[in-house]
């Protein structure tokens, strides 16, 4: 079946850098789209970042521009979320999510808190 399953999140201070992991299996990894999205309290989950199956492209909101990186190994089936410069506004539940023409699948969220 399918699974995407997110790792590393936790607690962090203002300023720190965490790294997420996603690993994804029963479905064909290489040929799909990649997301993290993130869910604050009482807000809507927002894309945060996008990569492409090979790699090549990415995106990312403009709230974290210049300090998330999104990267891949297809090798490994895995996606990563590098989160530096943390601030307070980055705490929220994140989410993994492939995506392979029209059918999406979703990870159970990591929970990141940003705090003193």
């Amino acid at each position: 079946q399918v699974q995407l399953v997110e790792s590393g999140g936790g607690l962090v201070q203002p300023g720190g850098s965490l790294r997420l992991s996603c690993a994804a299996s029963g479905f064909t990894f290489s040929s799909s789209h990649m997301y993290w999205y993130r869910q604050a309290p009482e807000k809507e989950r927002e894309l945060v970042a996008h990569i492409t199956s090979t790699g090549i492209t990415t995106y990312y909101a403009d709230s974290v521009k210049g300090r998330f990186i999104i990267s891949r190994d297809n090798a490994k089936n895995t996606v990563y979320l590098q989160m530096n410069s943390l601030k307070s506004e980055d705490t929220a539940v994140y989410y993994c999510k492939g995506r392979r023409f029209d059918v999406e699948y979703w990870g159970q969220g990591t929970q990141v808190t940003v705090s003193s």
